[in-house]
């Protein structure tokens, strides 16, 4: 009687609700629609120009080709490329993508490393005006990036270091509001015995942090620290500004190889190749790691 009740019951609760429908709709819709950018650049990337035009809304590759991916990696000759629709001129890619790798893994690096010091500041010692100087500083995710840059620029220039790595990474080398919040919303709910165990046997703060703090805070550096990364390596307005050909990134660099328009329109299959080629470590972290990514943020959401 008990099994008999038991399936009953369960039949009940696997019954389909129809109040289900309209979220479920509303996901696919909302799915198909972050899809279809990227399934459009790889459709125009696996294309040839000149079937582009005459098969504009054609959902399949126009010309199914690989020549826009060749033309990337510069692995076509200048007559090749322009017999494909492109421009012919040389692309440093490997370049570009060599300074995008370096310009993102150290501002990384110094963001998440000096944001860890100053959350485990404001979330652990006690000191004068200190809610006040965080409620400040985090405000200042309020001010638009476009109004640092001009002071940044003139400060750059000043010191020499336009079309170098180090201007290119200078601005971006110490915390972030946003890292600074995530992290010091972590740290508030560590609990406080082990830290004040380490202290009664004689250990400082800068012992704790690095021995303690750092290491029970794996998982939320390792999200900021993918967070950070994936930012970074789509920045464009400060390094249009200050790179130049030796220390240009992928997304300065994409623009330059739409502005190489051959026969008077951009090489469209090409372009979109290479948007492709740059935003695949990207998608693959985020593929990776996303889960975690979430997680997370749910977490240090909460206190």
């Amino acid at each position: 009687m008990t099994n008999t009740a038991t399936i009953t019951s369960t039949r009940k609760g696997r019954r389909f609700r129809w109040s289900l429908v309209p979220p479920w709709i509303l996901l696919v819709l909302a799915i198909g629609v972050s899809i279809l950018p990227f399934f459009w650049v790889l459709r125009t990337a696996l294309s040839t120009n000149g079937a582009l035009a005459s098969h504009a809304a054609d959902p399949l590759p126009a010309g199914f080709s690989l020549g826009a991916f060749a033309r990337v990696f510069g692995l076509q000759s200048p007559e090749q490329a322009l017999a494909e629709g492109g421009s012919g001129a040389s692309i440093s890619f490997w370049n570009y993508l060599v300074n995008s790798a370096v310009f993102a893994t150290v501002t990384t690096a110094s963001t998440v490393f000096f944001s860890a010091m100053a959350a485990y500041a404001f979330a652990r010692l006690r000191w004068k005006l200190r809610d006040a100087v965080f409620a400040v500083f985090l405000g200042s995710v309020l001010v638009p990036p476009i109004f640092t840059a001009l002071p940044n620029f003139l400060l750059v220039r000043n010191l020499g270091l336009l079309n170098t790595m180090l201007g290119l990474v200078l601005p971006y080398l110490f915390m972030t509001p946003f890292a600074l919040f995530f992290l010091r919303q972590f740290f508030l709910s560590m609990p406080r015995e082990v830290e004040e165990a380490a202290m009664i046997d004689g250990a400082g703060h800068v012992r704790v942090f690095f021995q303690i703090i750092l290491p029970n805070a794996a998982a939320p550096l390792a999200t900021l620290a993918l967070l950070t990364f994936m930012s970074q390596w789509n920045e464009y307005f400060w390094p249009l500004l200050v790179s130049g050909e030796e220390t240009r990134v992928l997304t300065v660099g994409l623009g330059v190889f739409k502005s190489q328009t051959p026969q008077g329109a951009p090489d469209w299959s090409g372009l979109m190749a290479a948007t492709l080629v740059s935003a695949l470590p990207v998608i693959v972290l985020f593929a990776v790691f996303g889960r975690r990514i979430v997680n997370s943020i749910r977490f240090t959401g909460t206190k």
